[in-house]
Protein backbone atom coordinates (compact mmCIF):
# COMPACT_ATOMS: atom_id res chain seq x y z
CA UNK A 1 0.00 0.00 0.00
CA UNK A 2 1.64 3.15 -0.87
CA UNK A 3 1.47 6.22 1.32
CA UNK A 4 -0.30 8.72 -1.29
CA UNK A 5 -3.78 6.10 -0.53
CA UNK A 6 -3.64 8.00 2.81
CA UNK A 7 -4.59 4.33 4.50
CA UNK A 8 -0.54 3.82 5.91
CA UNK A 9 0.28 6.61 8.59
CA UNK A 10 3.48 7.48 9.52
CA UNK A 11 3.41 5.69 12.54
CA UNK A 12 2.17 2.50 11.68
CA UNK A 13 5.39 2.65 8.62
CA UNK A 14 7.57 3.21 11.30
CA UNK A 15 6.04 1.53 14.59
CA UNK A 16 3.55 -0.80 15.58
CA UNK A 17 0.08 0.42 16.84
CA UNK A 18 -0.65 0.42 20.48
CA UNK A 19 -3.50 -2.17 21.11
CA UNK A 20 -6.66 -0.93 23.22
CA UNK A 21 -4.89 -1.73 26.23
CA UNK A 22 -1.90 -0.12 25.48
CA UNK A 23 -3.72 2.77 24.40
CA UNK A 24 -5.75 3.28 28.22
CA UNK A 25 -2.71 2.58 29.66
CA UNK A 26 -1.63 5.54 27.99
CA UNK A 27 -4.25 8.07 28.11
CA UNK A 28 -4.33 7.20 32.33
CA UNK A 29 -0.60 8.26 32.57
CA UNK A 30 -1.38 11.00 30.66
CA UNK A 31 -3.96 12.45 32.98
CA UNK A 32 -1.67 11.62 35.84
CA UNK A 33 1.16 13.83 34.42
CA UNK A 34 -1.34 16.14 33.57
CA UNK A 35 -2.44 16.50 37.15
CA UNK A 36 1.18 16.26 38.28
CA UNK A 37 2.57 18.71 36.29
CA UNK A 38 -0.21 21.26 36.66
CA UNK A 39 0.36 21.10 40.63
CA UNK A 40 4.12 21.41 40.24
CA UNK A 41 3.69 24.68 38.35
CA UNK A 42 1.05 26.12 40.70
CA UNK A 43 3.64 25.26 43.44
CA UNK A 44 6.35 27.16 41.36
CA UNK A 45 3.95 29.93 40.67
CA UNK A 46 3.26 30.42 44.44
CA UNK A 47 6.68 30.35 45.48
CA UNK A 48 8.06 32.55 43.17
CA UNK A 49 5.45 34.78 44.17
CA UNK A 50 6.16 35.14 47.25
CA UNK A 51 9.58 35.79 46.33
CA UNK A 52 8.68 39.01 44.54
CA UNK A 53 9.70 37.79 41.44
CA UNK A 54 6.57 39.38 39.95
CA UNK A 55 7.67 42.62 40.82
CA UNK A 56 7.90 45.24 38.03
CA UNK A 57 12.00 46.32 38.74
CA UNK A 58 12.13 42.35 36.92
CA UNK A 59 9.66 43.08 33.97
CA UNK A 60 10.21 46.78 33.28
CA UNK A 61 12.94 46.16 30.34
CA UNK A 62 10.71 43.85 28.33
CA UNK A 63 8.57 46.88 27.67
CA UNK A 64 11.92 48.88 25.64
CA UNK A 65 12.57 47.58 22.32
CA UNK A 66 16.19 47.47 22.65
CA UNK A 67 15.53 44.49 24.90
CA UNK A 68 13.48 42.97 22.16
CA UNK A 69 15.96 43.98 19.16
CA UNK A 70 18.78 42.11 21.43
CA UNK A 71 16.88 38.78 21.67
CA UNK A 72 15.54 38.84 17.89
CA UNK A 73 19.41 39.30 17.51
CA UNK A 74 20.23 35.82 19.44
CA UNK A 75 17.10 33.99 17.65
CA UNK A 76 18.68 35.17 14.16
CA UNK A 77 22.18 33.06 15.42
CA UNK A 78 19.68 30.33 16.86
CA UNK A 79 18.01 30.05 13.34
CA UNK A 80 21.14 30.38 11.61
CA UNK A 81 22.71 27.47 13.01
CA UNK A 82 19.95 25.15 13.51
CA UNK A 83 19.04 25.33 9.47
CA UNK A 84 22.50 25.15 8.80
CA UNK A 85 23.21 22.03 11.02
CA UNK A 86 19.96 20.34 9.68
CA UNK A 87 20.75 20.79 6.28
CA UNK A 88 24.38 19.05 7.03
CA UNK A 89 22.60 16.52 9.10
CA UNK A 90 20.32 15.83 6.17
CA UNK A 91 22.91 15.34 3.54
CA UNK A 92 25.21 12.67 6.17
CA UNK A 93 22.10 11.33 7.06
CA UNK A 94 21.39 10.07 3.44
CA UNK A 95 24.83 9.17 2.97
CA UNK A 96 25.14 6.96 6.08
CA UNK A 97 21.56 5.43 5.47
CA UNK A 98 23.31 4.12 1.77
CA UNK A 99 26.31 2.98 3.70
CA UNK A 100 24.35 1.38 6.43
CA UNK A 101 22.28 -0.76 3.68
CA UNK A 102 24.82 -1.68 1.71
CA UNK A 103 24.95 -5.02 0.70
CA UNK A 104 28.79 -5.14 1.34
CA UNK A 105 29.00 -6.23 4.90
CA UNK A 106 32.23 -4.50 5.63
CA UNK A 107 31.04 -1.00 4.40
CA UNK A 108 27.59 -1.68 6.29
CA UNK A 109 29.68 -2.69 9.51
CA UNK A 110 31.94 0.13 9.22
CA UNK A 111 28.21 2.49 8.77
CA UNK A 112 26.99 0.88 11.43
CA UNK A 113 29.64 1.77 14.12
CA UNK A 114 29.73 5.53 12.53
CA UNK A 115 26.03 5.87 12.90
CA UNK A 116 25.97 4.25 16.30
CA UNK A 117 28.76 6.53 17.68
CA UNK A 118 26.96 9.38 16.57
CA UNK A 119 23.51 8.21 17.84
CA UNK A 120 25.22 7.81 21.49
CA UNK A 121 27.51 10.65 22.04
CA UNK A 122 26.26 13.94 24.04
CA UNK A 123 26.45 16.75 21.58
CA UNK A 124 27.68 19.19 24.21
CA UNK A 125 30.74 16.35 24.29
CA UNK A 126 31.62 16.83 20.45
CA UNK A 127 31.18 20.39 21.22
CA UNK A 128 33.73 20.73 23.65
CA UNK A 129 36.02 18.08 21.51
CA UNK A 130 36.10 20.86 18.65
CA UNK A 131 36.15 23.76 20.98
CA UNK A 132 39.25 22.31 23.00
CA UNK A 133 41.17 19.32 21.16
CA UNK A 134 41.44 20.40 17.66
CA UNK A 135 42.42 23.83 18.15
CA UNK A 136 45.24 22.50 20.15
CA UNK A 137 46.03 20.56 16.47
CA UNK A 138 46.33 24.02 14.91
CA UNK A 139 43.10 24.04 13.31
CA UNK A 140 40.96 26.94 13.89
CA UNK A 141 37.54 27.79 12.99
CA UNK A 142 34.38 30.15 13.89
CA UNK A 143 32.16 29.65 16.95
CA UNK A 144 29.44 29.27 14.65
CA UNK A 145 31.29 25.91 13.03
CA UNK A 146 32.74 24.65 16.61
CA UNK A 147 28.55 24.60 17.39
CA UNK A 148 27.23 23.74 14.18
CA UNK A 149 29.24 20.70 12.76
CA UNK A 150 29.27 18.75 15.97
CA UNK A 151 24.85 19.45 16.04
CA UNK A 152 24.85 18.29 12.65
CA UNK A 153 27.00 15.26 13.10
CA UNK A 154 24.83 13.69 15.95
CA UNK A 155 21.80 14.50 14.54
CA UNK A 156 22.92 12.57 11.07
CA UNK A 157 22.94 9.50 13.38
CA UNK A 158 19.69 9.81 14.23
CA UNK A 159 18.73 10.73 10.93
CA UNK A 160 20.47 7.83 9.02
CA UNK A 161 18.33 5.81 10.94
CA UNK A 162 15.16 7.34 10.71
CA UNK A 163 16.03 7.20 6.73
CA UNK A 164 16.54 3.30 7.07
CA UNK A 165 13.55 3.19 8.91
CA UNK A 166 11.61 4.47 6.09
CA UNK A 167 13.25 2.40 3.19
CA UNK A 168 12.44 -0.69 5.34
CA UNK A 169 8.91 0.13 5.49
CA UNK A 170 8.73 0.06 1.91
CA UNK A 171 6.94 -2.66 1.11
CA UNK A 172 9.42 -5.61 -0.13
CA UNK A 173 6.88 -6.95 -3.48
CA UNK A 174 7.76 -3.52 -5.17
CA UNK A 175 11.57 -3.95 -5.38
CA UNK A 176 11.37 -7.73 -6.26
CA UNK A 177 8.58 -6.80 -8.78
CA UNK A 178 11.02 -3.90 -10.22
CA UNK A 179 14.44 -6.14 -10.43
CA UNK A 180 12.01 -8.78 -12.53
CA UNK A 181 11.54 -5.61 -14.80
CA UNK A 182 15.14 -5.51 -15.16
CA UNK A 183 15.91 -2.86 -13.54
CA UNK A 184 19.27 -2.49 -11.42
CA UNK A 185 19.37 -2.46 -7.63
CA UNK A 186 20.48 1.07 -7.72
CA UNK A 187 17.57 2.43 -10.02
CA UNK A 188 15.20 0.76 -7.59
CA UNK A 189 16.52 2.60 -4.92
CA UNK A 190 16.95 5.53 -6.48
CA UNK A 191 13.14 5.97 -7.93
CA UNK A 192 11.07 3.69 -5.88
CA UNK A 193 12.31 3.04 -2.86
CA UNK A 194 13.58 6.34 -1.31
CA UNK A 195 11.05 8.51 -3.00
CA UNK A 196 8.38 6.40 -0.81
CA UNK A 197 10.61 6.51 2.38
CA UNK A 198 10.87 10.15 2.27
CA UNK A 199 7.29 10.46 2.31
CA UNK A 200 6.74 8.27 5.41
CA UNK A 201 9.46 9.90 7.08
CA UNK A 202 8.78 13.71 6.11
CA UNK A 203 7.34 14.60 9.28
CA UNK A 204 10.11 13.05 11.79
CA UNK A 205 12.35 14.69 9.80
CA UNK A 206 11.08 18.20 10.33
CA UNK A 207 10.84 16.48 13.78
CA UNK A 208 14.20 16.36 14.69
CA UNK A 209 14.94 20.42 14.15
CA UNK A 210 13.38 20.88 17.14
CA UNK A 211 16.64 18.59 18.95
CA UNK A 212 18.58 20.62 16.95
CA UNK A 213 17.62 23.90 17.97
CA UNK A 214 17.60 22.71 21.74
CA UNK A 215 20.65 21.31 21.12
CA UNK A 216 21.80 25.29 19.96
CA UNK A 217 20.94 26.15 23.68
CA UNK A 218 24.61 24.96 24.44
CA UNK A 219 26.35 28.21 22.40
CA UNK A 220 27.70 29.69 25.67
CA UNK A 221 30.73 26.74 25.26
CA UNK A 222 31.93 28.78 22.17
CA UNK A 223 30.48 32.20 22.73
CA UNK A 224 28.36 32.06 20.46
CA UNK A 225 25.60 34.57 20.26
CA UNK A 226 22.74 32.99 20.03
CA UNK A 227 19.08 33.50 21.95
CA UNK A 228 20.10 31.67 24.98
CA UNK A 229 23.62 33.61 25.30
CA UNK A 230 22.05 36.95 24.56
CA UNK A 231 19.68 35.93 27.27
CA UNK A 232 22.98 35.63 29.76
CA UNK A 233 24.14 38.81 28.66
CA UNK A 234 20.44 40.57 29.63
CA UNK A 235 20.15 38.19 33.38
CA UNK A 236 23.56 39.85 34.08
CA UNK A 237 22.77 43.80 33.15
CA UNK A 238 19.28 43.66 34.75
CA UNK A 239 19.72 40.85 37.38
CA UNK A 240 16.63 38.97 35.92
CA UNK A 241 17.09 35.55 35.81
CA UNK A 242 13.44 34.16 36.53
CA UNK A 243 11.64 36.63 34.03
CA UNK A 244 14.46 36.69 31.35
CA UNK A 245 14.24 32.68 30.95
CA UNK A 246 10.61 32.35 31.56
CA UNK A 247 10.19 35.07 28.15
CA UNK A 248 12.97 33.09 26.59
CA UNK A 249 11.43 29.59 27.10
CA UNK A 250 8.28 30.77 26.12
CA UNK A 251 10.39 31.61 22.74
CA UNK A 252 11.75 28.39 22.27
CA UNK A 253 8.18 26.59 23.33
CA UNK A 254 6.36 29.06 20.22
CA UNK A 255 9.58 27.74 17.79
CA UNK A 256 8.92 24.02 18.53
CA UNK A 257 5.23 24.28 18.56
CA UNK A 258 5.88 25.75 15.28
CA UNK A 259 7.82 23.04 13.48
CA UNK A 260 5.46 20.43 15.06
CA UNK A 261 2.90 21.79 12.74
CA UNK A 262 5.07 22.42 10.15
CA UNK A 263 5.67 18.54 10.16
CA UNK A 264 1.77 17.88 10.58
CA UNK A 265 1.07 19.88 7.55
CA UNK A 266 3.97 18.33 5.59
CA UNK A 267 2.91 14.81 6.40
CA UNK A 268 -1.18 15.96 4.99
CA UNK A 269 0.53 17.39 1.84
CA UNK A 270 3.16 14.59 1.06
CA UNK A 271 -0.37 12.36 1.56
CA UNK A 272 1.60 10.32 4.85
CA UNK A 273 -1.97 10.73 7.06
CA UNK A 274 -0.68 11.46 10.86
CA UNK A 275 -3.15 9.46 13.27
CA UNK A 276 -4.19 11.19 16.69
CA UNK A 277 -5.84 9.48 19.04
CA UNK A 278 -9.70 10.40 18.17
CA UNK A 279 -8.83 8.88 14.49
CA UNK A 280 -7.36 5.29 15.49
CA UNK A 281 -9.38 2.67 14.42
CA UNK A 282 -9.86 -0.22 17.51
CA UNK A 283 -8.18 -3.29 16.73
Amino acid sequence: MSASSGSVSMRDALFEAPGPKTRKKILVGTIISSIAIAAVLVWVVLRLYQMGQFDASYWYFFGEWSTWRFLLQGLAGTAEVAITAGVIALALGILFMFGRISKNRVVSGIFRVIINFFRGIPSLLLIYFFFLVIPSYGIKMPAFWMLTLPISLTASGVLAEVFRAGVNAVPKGQREAALSLGMTEGKVLRKIILPQAIRYVIPSLISQLVVVVKDTSVAYVVSFPDLLQNARVLISNYDSLVSVYFVVAIIYILINYAINELAVRMARQSGTKVVTRAQENPV
